[in-house]
């Protein structure tokens, strides 16, 4: 019905994979393509696209380029381009993205802003 061309979707290598046998506690910062289908809590960065699977679950402040979710995230999500949320996601928190698609069945509790988050910052003047 929909096309999707979020490239998070079809990533299959990736600069750091979190299986779903692993847990772990801290914050990843990459300028690479992230897969988790683990436990994480903590903060999550990357210059460019995350997938978190459908067994995953995520309690972090997420900043991507683009993400494609399947599983549960607790925590506020920053996406600069598209972000995808399937069927099976639970999301608990606010979500700031360009680009939003929500397949029917997902769960999303939170705010939403589509923004532009790489537009220039343009200060206003005060009066």
């Amino acid at each position: 019905m929909f096309k999707d061309d979020n490239p998070a979707k079809d990533i299959k290598v990736a600069d750091t994979i979190i299986g779903s046998s692993v847990k772990v506690e801290g914050d990843f910062i990459s300028d690479h393509d992230i897969i988790i289908d683990g436990q994480v809590i903590g903060n999550i960065k990357t210059k460019n696209n995350l997938k978190i699977g459908i067994s995953a679950v995520v309690k972090a402040e997420i900043t991507a380029k683009n993400a494609y979710i399947s599983g549960s995230v607790t925590g506020n999500i920053n996406i600069m381009e598209k972000l995808y949320l399937t069927e099976k996601s639970v999301i608990k928190g606010n979500v700031k993205a360009t680009v939003l698609t929500i397949e029917q069945g997902a769960k999303f509790n939170g705010q939403c802003q589509m923004v532009d988050l790489n537009a220039p910052v343009v200060e206003e003047k005060k009066k």
